[in-house]
């Protein structure tokens, strides 16, 4: 997945902005974003701090890390089954 170019904290500063009252189609134009893309990171990050947002990032993280290693575990598990054959 192709990694976003303004970071946690900028994210968070531009739903903080618009709260505060900015204009949406002013505050995408001045930092070249769309709306799609203000309505998606909204979605993600709405009410978050930043440190909060950091923390899910490593979660985020970590989970696709424990994810890969059990797909690499069941793949272990079914060629043992498929090599020395049975039920």
């Amino acid at each position: 997945m192709r990694k976003s170019k303004y970071s946690e904290e900028q994210i968070i500063g531009f739903i903080k902005q618009v709260e505060a009252g900015m204009s949406l189609k002013e505050l995408c134009r001045k930092h070249g974003f769309s709306d799609a893309s203000f309505y998606k990171w909204r979605s993600k990050y709405g009410g978050m701090s930043v440190p909060e947002a950091r923390r899910l990032e490593d979660l985020e993280s970590e989970n696709a890390k424990l994810k890969r290693l059990l797909a690499e575990a069941h793949l272990d598990i079914h060629a043992l089954k498929t090599v020395l054959g049975g039920k």
